[in-house]
């Protein structure tokens, strides 16, 4: 698979699939770095998701199930969402 050349925060993914950004973070921890979803980091602690193009069509697809079947979205809920995944080095 090619290098992504761009990424898209989470706010701009909800945009573009017509979502509510909290409900996809939820759907999103679902989510690793092999499916597209990266962890962002700025100045002074701000942290975001931000995904490729892969990565929006995984997570479009994942919210799709939690749709059709609101209890795993309930499940999902009741993990942190504001913790993105730590990511090391070998």
């Amino acid at each position: 698979m090619a290098a992504p050349r761009a990424v898209f925060t989470i706010a701009r993914v909800a945009e573009m699939l017509g979502e509510d950004e909290e409900r996809l973070w939820d759907v999103s921890m679902e989510m690793d770095p092999e499916t597209r979803r990266l962890a962002v980091y700025g100045t002074h602690g701000e942290e975001t998701i931000a995904f490729t193009q892969f990565g929006i069509e995984n997570l479009a697809e994942i919210a799709a199930i939690y749709k059709g079947n609101p209890v795993l979205m309930a499940q999902s809920q009741k993990r942190d969402r504001r913790e993105p995944p730590v990511e090391h080095d070998p």
